[in-house]
């Protein structure tokens, strides 16, 4: 890859005349780039880590928040990562807030001119009243956006752990953010159009972040979302198999074990544990909201003849 093809705003020489190719060679192409930037996410792996421990740690100790801030089609992968969480992982929606330049409402469009302003970025922040029990998200593909970089030098300047997601290491939001992860997708099959690979790259990058700070955060039991909140029949299907695989039993006894504990934690220590409604609420409480800290600590317990 050449100088020119290094920037996600670069243009790449091999796809000069792509508007005349066959439409197999196209589609090829844009899958092509697709595969390079979900591969370009492997060598992020190792920040990513250190920021998703770094945020376990100051989330689990306060009752700080997510933040994700970003602008164009990078904001709304950021604010799709952040709408998933309350549904999939019951995190409160009072620990989620979303700083998309132009706003959230995308009737008029997502607002390109506001991409450009950081002070309405940073003054954005300042109304969110930010404390450094926040965890605050910047992503932009180029690492450029004003908006953007304007939210997390403030986040920072206040003391919440920053984490940038970008495409270039040497950029703004490179320097503003404690934590940088950048995939470096580089030029686009269509120049410039960020939303392909670069886009890719940052959904992967997002969602594998704040997936692996839910498992951190004790949010899921072996590979089980147990605190799955059922929003529809889909989800309150999956809430009966979660029970039943991990107790042992079958669906109509997690379905009774449901109804009668109200949630998947409290119906799998009602079953795995033998305990009440209010001896689950105990455990739990004793462990912190994990479900596998508090089996642990009622086996011990009985194990000790208590």
């Amino acid at each position: 890859m050449n100088d020119m093809e290094d920037d996600t705003e670069g243009v790449a020489r091999r796809f000069k005349g792509l508007d005349t190719w066959d439409l197999g060679e196209l589609l090829e192409a844009l899958w092509s780039g697709q595969s390079r930037a979900v591969a370009a996410c492997l060598p992020a792996l190792p920040v990513l880590g250190r920021a998703t421990e770094a945020a376990a740690r100051r989330l689990a100790a306060s009752e700080g928040r997510l933040v994700y801030a970003g602008a164009g089609a990078s904001g709304i992968i950021a604010a799709l990562d952040a709408l998933e969480l309350e549904s999939t992982f019951d995190w409160p929606r009072r620990r989620t807030a979303i700083l998309l330049a132009g706003g959230l409402d995308l009737g008029q469009g997502m607002g390109a001119k506001a991409e450009d302003d950081a002070w309405s970025g940073c003054a954005q922040a300042r109304g969110l009243r930010l404390r450094s029990e926040d965890v605050v998200l910047g992503v932009s593909a180029s690492g450029g956006s004003a908006f953007t970089i304007g939210v997390v030098e403030e986040a920072r300047r206040v003391g919440a752990l920053t984490v940038g997601f970008a495409g270039l290491a040497d950029s703004g939001l490179g320097r503003a953010a404690e934590h940088l992860v950048v995939a470096a997708t580089g030029a686009e099959v269509i120049a410039g159009s960020t939303r392909l690979g670069a886009g890719t790259a940052q959904k992967a990058l997002t969602g594998i972040f704040s997936t692996a700070l839910m498992v951190r955060l004790g949010f899921v039991f072996d590979n089980f979302m147990v605190n799955l909140r059922p929003e529809n029949a889909k989800g309150e299907r999956r809430r009966v198999r979660i029970v039943a695989s991990i107790a042992g039993v079958d669906d109509e006894v997690a379905v009774q074990a449901l109804a009668r504990h109200g949630d998947i934690k409290h119906a799998v220590l009602g079953l795995a544990g033998g305990l009440s409604q209010a001896e689950a609420e105990n455990a739990l409480l004793r462990a912190g909201g994990n479900m596998r800290a508090a089996l642990t600590q009622v086996a011990s317990r009985r194990g000790a003849g208590t």
